[in-house]
């Protein structure tokens, strides 16, 4: 697809440089590209890289700076559109059908194979896409993953996080704040039961953090080793069945780390309908990093048992979406086209540097919204105002949902940041029906403001609204109806 692209924008006739990337790839797999051809028949220089190790990049930027002085490129007869001046015969009528043959004949020209053995990554990517053994893999990579998300979340959490804010960063606050601020409202809202200076560092150090860094670490790993897509490849069929592409898969898990670039994402969707599926599959039943972290955090505490629950649910109301939405959205699946990288084990400098950079991306963008919700907890808390919701919702709360009134809290700021409907429940000593079913109701609940927003950017503001209504119907519905099927059964 690359060289196709290459000859399309040829046409433009401008100064251009490629870059030849992977060659210690396609050098394992015993394949050996004819640069100096390549570049003859581009008419522009082609550099060989390998980006992740950072070779060949210095050799690009200087060949850039000859091409930005360079006033004409020579291409040797590939049809150049309007600037070819119809010397070629078929000017401006070319076809992305005629830019793929083309590419087709080129590689044939430049590209030999060795026929070199695949190596055992290589057998193993095929593998990977077959239903057998590719099925029981993925199904062995879910449960390694959660394994390690959970285990890995819950050690660094008990191990060193939740002593260090219990014992002493809120000790530390609440002596500063007890000797310069005399008992009242100010003094409870920096260091009360829901204080600024307690709730900040628990619910978003001690309770979001350790599952955030362990989840990148797994996530970021299966998507620089290359499986995410075979993945799609694998369950395109089952997909189908749902009404999108298995290349929608690949948004779905980014789903898991924020919703945001997930619906971003959506734009390359192949139809209107898909595009609309998987954003509102996202919407429903994909948890972001944080609200997975405080899900996993509160399920934890109870039992292994309680979080494959969690998961299981959450998996049953990903299913459902897709196929109540597949009805609602009318249109079309295209055929599945998608590039499946080579499968490798992940260069540990570029992997580590985007380990980096994801959580400097967490910690800017996820921080200032948590700490928003968590001043307007201490405020509601300390201004009598939480207590009035809870009065008037407690026929809601209490009566349909089955939890206690004070729960409320979770309502309204998971407005604002999605695991703001959990990390509240941790401090409640719920049994483990209120548990459950305040996962559920934090599993559908709306979005919150920042995938408002992107929603009305993307979409219109009535696709925007529509899923916010149709979520926190589905979570209070689905939610009551959990806890009143729970309490009939005994739980």
């Amino acid at each position: 697809s690359g060289l196709r692209l290459a000859l399309e924008v040829k046409k433009y006739n401008v100064p251009m440089v490629f870059a030849l990337n992977m060659v210690d790839v396609a050098e394992r797999k015993g394949i050996k590209v004819n640069i100096g051809l390549l570049s003859q028949k581009l008419g522009s220089p082609v550099i060989p890289t390998i980006a992740v190790k950072n070779q060949g990049l210095e050799e690009i930027r200087e060949e850039l700076s000859k091409a930005v002085k360079s006033s004409s490129v020579e291409n040797e007869s590939y049809c150049q559109g309007s600037a070819c001046g119809g010397s070629c015969g078929s000017c401006g009528t070319l076809s992305v059908f005629d830019y793929w043959e083309q590419a087709k004949e080129l590689t044939r020209q430049v590209v030999t194979d060795t026929n070199k053995n695949p190596s055992f990554l290589d057998r193993l990517g095929e593998q990977m896409m077959k239903p057998w053994p590719g099925i029981p893999i993925a199904i062995l990579v879910v449960i390694l993953s959660l394994a390690v998300v959970v285990g890995g979340g819950k050690g660094l959490r008990a191990g060193l996080l939740l002593p260090l804010v219990n014992n002493i960063i809120v000790p530390f606050f609440r002596s500063i704040f007890s000797a310069i601020i005399p008992d009242g409202v100010f003094q409870n809202i920096l260091i009360g039961e829901y204080g600024i200076f307690v709730i900040s560092f628990e619910w978003i150090i001690a309770l979001v953090l350790p599952y955030v860094l362990v989840f990148q670490i797994v996530f970021s790993f299966l998507e620089d080793s290359g499986y995410l897509p075979r993945i799609s490849v694998l369950f395109d069929n089952i997909m189908r069945k749902l009404g999108v592409q298995g290349g929608s898969l690949i948004n779905i898990m980014l789903g898991f780390g924020c919703a945001v670039p997930a619906i971003i994402g959506t734009r390359a969707a192949t139809t209107k309908k898909e595009r609309l599926m998987v954003t509102t599959m996202i919407c429903f039943a994909i948890p972001c990093i944080s609200q997975t972290g405080a899900i996993i955090s509160l399920t934890g505490s109870y039992s292994f048992g309680m979080v494959l629950a969690a998961v299981l649910t959450g998996f049953i109301i990903f299913i459902t979406t897709g196929i109540v939405s597949s009805k609602i959205y009318k249109g079309q699946v295209d055929p599945l086209v998608i590039e499946v990288p080579a499968l490798l084990l992940p260069n540990p400098k570029a992997y580590l540097k985007k380990l980096m950079v994801r959580f400097k991306q967490f910690v800017i963008e996820a921080e200032g919204p948590m700490l928003i919700a968590v001043v307007i907890a201490a405020v509601f808390k300390e201004s009598g105002a939480l207590d009035a919701f809870a009065r008037i919702l407690e026929p809601l709360m209490a009566g349909w949902l089955g939890m206690p009134k004070e729960a409320i809290i979770v309502l309204i700021l998971g407005i604002v940041r999605r695991e703001m409907a959990v990390a509240p429940l941790i401090s409640m000593n719920l049994d483990p029906l209120q548990m459950f079913v305040g996962v559920v109701v934090a599993l559908l609940y709306l979005p919150c403001l920042s995938v408002f927003g992107i929603l009305a950017k993307e979409f219109k503001a009535r696709v925007a609204v529509g899923i916010a209504l149709s979520t926190t119907f589905a979570a209070l519905f689905v939610g009551g109806l959990v806890n009143q099927i729970g309490t009939l059964m005994g739980f």
